[in-house]
C-alpha cells in the first residue's frame, strides 16, 4: 500500500489516509469526481481529486477517474466545463480545463509505474493538447476558453489558467518523451507562453498581455504554482500582495477584501511556496488551515473569520484535494511529491 504523507504536529499519515477515503466517499459510480455529492463535476478538479487520491493509496477509484476523462472526452479533444449527475450543463470549453488531463497522468504514472496506464491514456494527453494549442495566441498567451459548437474562441487570455497550463505542457512533453513521441510544436508553446507571464508579472501594474490580475488570490501565486516564475522573481511575487491576503493562523483569503479563507487557496499557495524553497512557511499554512477539517477526513471549503460561519456550507472535494498534494509536497512523502515544484521552466526544441 502506498504510504499516505505525514506533516509532524499538523497531520498524521493516518489522517491523511482518512482524507482520500472521503474522497473516494464522494466519487460518482461513473468514476466522476464531483465537487461534492450531487454537485458539479469540472474536469480539472475532477484531476485533481484523482491525484489526491493516487498520493493516498487509492489506485483503483484514481484510475476509475481516469476512465471517466478518457470515456467523457469530445472528438476534438476537449471536455464540457461542467456536468452534473452525468447531464452537461455547461458545454463549453476551457482550454485550462483540458489541459490539466496531462498533469494528472504523468502524476499517476510517476506513483503507480504503470506503463499499461499510460499507453491508454496517452491518445487522451495528445488529443486534449492538441486543442489546447488552438487556443494560443501569438503573443505567447491562451484564450480562456470557446464555445463548443461554433468553434468560436474567447479572446481573453487569464493568468490563472495560463499558469496552470504552462505546468500542463510540461507534463504533456514528458508524457510525449515516454512515449518516443516529443513534439516541438509543444516545447514551442511551453516556450513562448513561459516567456509570455514571466514578462507581464515582472512589469507588475503595466500588464500588457494577460487581462490584469484579479481581486482573487489565485491570479496572485499561480505563475509560481505553475512553475513559470521562480527564484528572486518568484519572492517578488509573493511579497508584492502577502499583507492582501495572508491571515496569520487563519488561512489565505480567497478574495482580497473579504474576510473569508478558503483551504484550496491556503494549500496552493503552500505549494507555491515550497516551490520557491520556503518549506517552512508552506506548513505553516497548511498548519493554519485545519481548523476546516472534519472529524470524517474531509474538508470544508472556506471559513468566514469575521462570524465564524463555514462558507459555503459543502465539504468539497478538491479541498481536500488541495491538503493532500500540500502535504505530499512538504513532506515528499510519494515519488510525484515534486509535480509542481519540478516543472521545468525553459526546454530546447531539437534541431
Amino acid at each position: 500500500m502506498t504510504a499516505a504523507p505525514a506533516v509532524p504536529g499538523v497531520v498524521t499519515a493516518e489522517q491523511m489516509r482518512a482524507t482520500g477515503a472521503a474522497i473516494v466517499g464522494m466519487q460518482e459510480e461513473s468514476g466522476a469526481l464531483p465537487w461534492f455529492p450531487g454537485g458539479q463535476t469540472d474536469p480539472w478538479d475532477h484531476i485533481e481529486s484523482a491525484m489526491a487520491l493516487s498520493v493516498t493509496g487509492f489506485h483503483a477509484e484514481a484510475e476509475a477517474a481516469y476512465e471517466w476523462s478518457r470515456r467523457k472526452q469530445r472528438s476534438d479533444g476537449s471536455w464540457p466545463i461542467r456536468t452534473v449527475c452525468g447531464k452537461v450543463e455547461d458545454a463549453g470549453t476551457d482550454s485550462n480545463f483540458c489541459a490539466y488531463i496531462a498533469v494528472g497522468v504523468w502524476h499517476h504514472y510517476l506513483i503507480t509505474g504503470d506503463e499499461a496506464f499510460l499507453q491508454r491514456m496517452w491518445p487522451v494527453v495528445w488529443s486534449a493538447i492538441d486543442c489546447v494549442l488552438r487556443f494560443q495566441r501569438d503573443d505567447g498567451a491562451f484564450r480562456w476558453g470557446g464555445d463548443h459548437r461554433t468553434g468560436a474562441m474567447f479572446g481573453e487570455a487569464l493568468i490563472t489558467g495560463n499558469a496552470s497550463i504552462f505546468q500542463a505542457l510540461d507534463c504533456a512533453i514528458r508524457i510525449a518523451g515516454e512515449m518516443d513521441q516529443a513534439d516541438d510544436a509543444w516545447i514551442a508553446a511551453h516556450t513562448k507562453l513561459g516567456d509570455a507571464i514571466r514578462a507581464d508579472t515582472a512589469r507588475d501594474a503595466e500588464w500588457e498581455i494577460f487581462t490584469p490580475p484579479s481581486e482573487h488570490s489565485m491570479d496572485w501565486y499561480y505563475p509560481i504554482l505553475g512553475g513559470a516564475v521562480r527564484g528572486e522573481e518568484g519572492q517578488k511575487l509573493i511579497a508584492r500582495r502577502w499583507s492582501e491576503f495572508v491571515v496569520p493562523g487563519k488561512g489565505v483569503r480567497c478574495v482580497d477584501h473579504r474576510p473569508w479563507v478558503t483551504g484550496a487557496e491556503t494549500c496552493e499557495l503552500a505549494l507555491a511556496l515550497d516551490s520557491l524553497g520556503d518549506t517552512a512557511d508552506a506548513i505553516e499554512l497548511i498548519a493554519s488551515i485545519q481548523h476546516l477539517r472534519d472529524p470524517d477526513g474531509s474538508y470544508w471549503t472556506g471559513l468566514v473569520f469575521a462570524d465564524g460561519k463555514r462558507w459555503p456550507v459543502e465539504k468539497s472535494c478538491w479541498t481536500s484535494a488541495a491538503v493532500v498534494l500540500a502535504a505530499d509536497a512538504v513532506s515528499r512523502t510519494s515519488v510525484a511529491n515534486g509535480i509542481f515544484r519540478d516543472v521545468r521552466q525553459r526546454l530546447a526544441v531539437a534541431p
